[in-house]
Parts: C-alpha cells; sequence; structure tokens
C-alpha cells in the first residue's frame, strides 16, 4: 500500500493555488513562459533545505544505506568542493563484507523540505553524474502519496547506459498522446504501468562518460498547467539565462523539449499531480540496476556492492553547480513554522510553492527494470515486485 500522506506543518497554510493564467480568444488556456526564482540551492547552503533520508533503501531494495546529514559529512560523503559545487557520493572507501542481501555501502538521498505546486520549474545544473556498473542515479520529483499524487523522473539511468530516461508515473487514467512534441523518443505510453510513461533522450552527452567529458549538462522541468516537459542541454548549449544568475527565465526560447507529457483528452496532468518534491539520490543495485537480465546488458557477472570501494565507485558522484526553483507570480518568502518528526521545514508565501511538513520514507517509483516502481510499496509487496522484475526486463540500447 502507498504510504500515508506527510503531516502538515501546524499552522501551515495550504499549498497556494495560483491566479488562472489568462484566457485567449475561445477560451484557451494561455501557457506561462517566465518563471520566477523562488529557491536557489547552490554555493555555501546548497544543503539548507533538504531531508536526510537516514536509513537503509526500503524504496529501489537497492545495497544502500542512505546516511544522515553528520554521516555524511563525517564520512565525506556530502561536501562543497572548492569551485563551490555540491558534492553527492557514494563511499568508494571502505572495504564492505559480503552479508548476502543485507550488503549495503553508504551513500546518500535528499529530499527538498519544499512542495512545488503547478506554475513551477526546476533547474538541475550538474558537471558530474554518478556512473558506473551497480549505479543508479536520480533527480526526481514525487507527491506525498505514490502514485497517488504523481512522480517526475528527470535524471534516472543504470549502470553503463549512455542516454538518460525521462518519466511520469500517474494513478490509472493517464495515457501519454503520442503526438506530443518532443526530441526524445516515445517508450511506454501508459503513464499507470509499472515503467509509467517513459521518454528516451536522443540528444548526446546525457549521461555516463560522455555527460561528464562534456563537462555536464542542465535539466529543465516545467509543472504548469500545459502539462510537464523537460529540456536538456550539455554544456556547450545551455542558455545564457542559466549559465549565469538570471532571475527570471523565458521558456519560450528553449526550443522543443526532450520529453513532452501535455494536458490532453488522455490525461490532464492537473488532477493527476499534487505539489511535488525534489529529490536526489544514489542507489546501487536494486530492482533496476540489479536485475541479471538488466546488469548484464551493459556490465559482466552479477551485481555486487560488497568488496574495496576503489575503483569500483570512483565514478560514483554527484558534482552539482546548483539547483533552482522557479514560479510563476510572486517570488515567495520563507517563514519558519515548527518542525516535523522528519526535519524542520519552511513555509512559502506567495504563489506557486508551499512548504509542509518534511517528506516521508517509503514514497516513489522506479521508470525502469521492471518498471518496477518500488519506491512506494510496502515491505509485503517486495516477492511480487521481484517476481515482475523477471519478466518486464527494461531493454538498454
Amino acid at each position: 500500500m502507498p504510504a500515508a500522506p506527510a503531516p502538515i506543518v501546524p499552522g501551515a497554510p495550504a499549498p497556494i493555488v495560483p491566479a488562472a493564467p489568462p484566457a485567449a480568444a475561445g477560451g484557451a488556456v494561455v501557457a506561462n513562459v517566465t518563471y520566477n526564482l523562488a529557491r536557489d540551492y547552490s554555493g555555501q547552503n546548497f544543503f539548507n533545505g533538504w531531508d536526510w533520508y537516514g536509513s537503509w533503501d526500503n524504496l529501489t531494495l537497492s545495497n544502500v544505506w542512505w546516511v544522515d546529514q553528520q554521516t555524511a559529512t563525517q564520512d565525506q560523503l556530502a561536501y562543497i568542493n572548492p569551485a563551490g559545487n555540491a558534492i553527492l557520493r557514494v563511499d568508494n572507501t571502505t572495504d564492505v563484507p559480503d552479508k548476502g542481501a543485507d550488503t549495503r555501502r553508504n551513500t546518500v538521498r535528499l529530499t527538498s523540505h519544499d512542495f512545488y505546486d503547478i506554475g513551477s520549474l526546476w533547474v538541475f545544473d550538474a558537471k558530474h553524474v554518478p556512473y558506473g556498473c551497480t549505479v543508479w542515479p536520480a533527480f526526481w520529483t514525487k507527491g506525498p502519496v505514490w502514485p497517488d499524487n504523481g512522480e517526475i523522473d528527470i535524471l534516472e539511468a543504470v549502470n553503463l547506459m549512455t542516454y538518460n530516461q525521462m518519466a511520469i508515473h500517474t494513478t490509472e487514467g493517464c495515457m501519454l498522446n503520442n503526438q506530443a512534441k518532443m526530441t526524445g523518443q516515445l517508450g511506454a505510453a501508459d503513464c499507470a504501468s509499472n515503467s509509467g510513461c517513459t521518454v528516451k533522450e536522443l540528444k548526446p552527452n546525457s549521461y555516463g562518460d560522455d555527460f561528464n567529458n562534456a563537462g555536464g549538462g542542465v535539466w529543465a522541468t516545467k509543472y504548469d498547467i500545459d502539462g510537464i516537459a523537460i529540456w536538456f542541454w550539455s554544456r556547450a548549449d545551455v542558455p545564457a539565462e542559466l549559465s549565469g544568475d538570471d532571475k527570471v527565465v523565458d521558456i519560450s526560447k528553449w526550443g522543443t523539449p526532450s520529453a513532452a507529457f501535455p494536458v490532453s483528452p488522455d490525461c490532464d496532468i492537473t488532477k493527476f499531480f499534487t505539489p511535488q518534491q525534489l529529490v536526489i539520490d544514489i542507489a546501487l543495485c536494486g530492482v533496476w540496476a540489479g536485475p541479471e537480465g538488466n546488469y548484464q546488458q551493459t556490465c559482466p557477472g552479477v551485481c555486487d556492492v560488497s568488496g574495496a570501494g576503489s575503483p569500483k565507485f570512483d565514478k560514483a558522484w554527484f558534482e552539482i553547480q546548483y539547483v533552482r526553483a522557479f514560479t510563476t507570480g510572486v517570488v515567495p518568502t520563507p517563514t519558519p513554522t515548527a518542525a516535523s518528526s522528519a526535519a524542520a521545514s519552511a513555509t512559502v508565501t506567495g504563489t506557486q510553492a508551499t512548504a509542509i511538513a518534511g517528506g516521508q520514507h517509503g514514497q516513489g517509483s522506479s521508470s525502469g527494470a521492471a518498471g518496477s516502481a518500488t519506491r512506494g510499496r510496502s515491505a509485503g509487496a517486495v516477492a511480487v515486485l521481484l517476481s515482475v522484475a523477471a519478466g518486464m526486463l527494461f531493454a538498454i540500447s
């Protein structure tokens, strides 16, 4: 069963619904094109405003322990480098003993305190992403209850894949229109399926060594009344307004997105998604990277995190220049509120983005192997999930 909803911080207002956009002739809604900076996770303040998971991975069944902030800082799994960029990495210094299914290597998962409503734009700028056999990194979003409140997978890949895979996950009733304009390649079109609605990135340098050797790149994700869209640019092609400190961005200049999930008669995005939290994590093995049928498409042998950490996990790290959240309308102002059991939070006033209690554990999904959707499954579903994984292997090409 999906986890219970995250409690709202006492005294915090409900997420603010933006004013209705202007209507064109005939009553058609005009999509927003400009967004104002609301949150900037960067520099020495990058780690402010995140919940640290602090537990084993009971979501994707990967062989990791997502450590708390104190451990991550002490063991240098999370820090700001001399360039002012955030580093999040897998422990590559510990000789981990083989304990079978209970073998776990330390890594990191962050979930934003803030929930961002319709009328939001998120920009993720990374110079390096985790890569290698067993490695499963992701930058994604989730609502308080999965899958009821939707999920957007912005960056997600496993093992030695050479491209990024984007996806959305919903409850029953959302089908992706195959006429949607995008530069990526549509895969599954049923957003309630195990894999969700998937899109393969066709632009070069979207993941792995190619991405890292090109100096990284930028993803921008629009979550608005007309649907969801994801743009990707390799470093040399990043728009000037995303390379600087612009407080306002205009998406009308960006061209066709890599992935598009527009509102349509087949799926009204506004009915399938609620305010979303941002998530950055690194998993190892698990239900997408781990099954032999998936693992052996790009890596030899079996998925194993035990033994020496180096050189196996020497490339398993994020270097993030910034994560920025933009909204339409008024730029919100943070106001302190009571702390939740997960983490202290801030309430955002204004339009579009409102923070409520820190995210709960046990929520989310996976767009890959098995299409597996374990991030929101209870322990009782594990056996069923693994059997599904055996029969629905994601094809890496």
